[in-house]
């Protein structure tokens, strides 16, 4: 049962993530450098959405991963709207720090091994699929390396379907390793999440209070 103190807060912070995806995703969505790449970026998020509505009641997760999710959706948002290439902030960073491309495609795919292995490590977790924590380690980093393998696999059917048009969703930027370099940054990602957050993680989990023991 949830109790009536722990539903309000619970009932506002869904309302405030739901008000931050969708005020993100009309701003997105408004003028954006090409319809099709946007269209391409923001699915992922989109497709997320109806993934969390659907499994809210039977499965929800903590407050840390609902916010991590929403945060790798604002990143999908930002580079749908500007193209991954062309983010002005990170042309800016280009310029201060002499970088030959824009890098906020490599934060995406940073963030693409950090959410991931935020959402495996609580569903290993919470279904006892894993109890060993070596094991879990390992299990959250190839899971995190096959979906950032398979992303890119997407990619390459997109970029062969519509040819030059994927130009913009691919972001390479001439860079020949790019493939290689995402795969190594969401691996990155994974792993700086494991370390840096799994305390902080097991605590939400712990917290969650409209979370319902399995």
């Amino acid at each position: 049962m949830i109790d009536n103190k722990n539903s309000l807060p619970t009932y506002s912070l869904k309302l405030l993530w739901l008000l931050i995806f969708f005020v993100v995703l009309i701003w997105s969505a408004i003028d954006p450098k090409d319809y099709f790449t946007w269209f391409l970026e923001v699915f992922p998020a989109l497709l997320g959405l109806v993934v969390l509505a659907v499994t809210y009641q039977k499965f929800p997760l903590s407050r840390l991963t609902y916010a991590l999710i929403l945060l790798h959706c604002i990143v999908l948002m930002i580079g749908g709207h500007y193209t991954y290439a062309q983010v002005p902030l990170f042309d800016t960073f280009a310029q201060w720090f002499g970088w030959q491309r824009n890098h906020y495609d490599k934060l995406g795919h940073f963030i693409q091994g950090f959410v991931p292995a935020c959402i495996a490590r609580e569903i290993l977790l919470r279904l006892q699929v894993v109890k060993n924590e070596r094991w879990l380690v390992t299990f959250v980093l190839c899971f995190c390396l096959a979906f950032s393998a398979f992303y890119e696999l997407v990619e390459w059917w997109a970029a062969l379907a519509v040819g030059e048009d994927a130009e913009a969703f691919l972001g390479t930027q001439g860079y020949v390793w790019d493939t290689q370099s995402d795969m190594l940054l969401a691996l990155i990602g994974s792993i700086v999440f494991l370390v840096a957050c799994r305390k902080w993680q097991d605590s939400s989990m712990q917290n969650s209070s409209y979370i319902a023991p399995l």
